[in-house]
């Protein structure tokens, strides 16, 4: 098993979903201009998992890269319906371990955003709020 692609599908829905949103408004107004479709397909594709199976789909052409190389092989064993099976059985595969990245990074994230919030206060409240401003 191989993690490239994973991570690299992560990446991009922390950008997309996450980062994008949030650094001004050219995105959110970029999405605005898009056709009702796309725009309620963006909308549904929150989920990890979703949105992951179809990153993984389009990485795997754009890259050739294999989360499970073993299916690279179904192609032989199949005749030519293997190969689409393969890409398909691939990205779901990278589809679970990029909901799974997902999931953990909010996990590990709340607890480490609640940790600065309460030293940020802890700063404030011992030294005055100039030296929170600093930290």
């Amino acid at each position: 098993m191989t993690f490239e692609l994973v991570l690299i599908g992560t990446a991009l829905h922390i950008l997309i979903w996450e980062k994008l949103p949030e650094w001004g408004s050219w995105f959110n107004a970029l999405l605005a201009r898009l056709p009702g479709p796309l725009r309620a397909l963006y909308g549904q594709w929150h989920c990890p998992y979703c949105a992951g199976f179809w990153i993984a789909l389009a990485l795997h052409a754009l890259t050739g890269l294999w989360t499970v190389p073993a299916l690279a092989g179904l192609p032989a064993r199949l005749g030519p319906p293997g190969d689409a099976i393969g890409w398909f059985l691939d990205a779901l595969a990278s589809a679970t371990l990029i909901y799974a990245a997902i999931l953990s990074l909010k996990a590990v994230g709340l607890p480490a955003m609640k940790a600065h919030l309460m030293k940020e206060d802890f700063v404030k409240s011992a030294f005055g709020a100039e030296a929170g401003a600093r930290n």
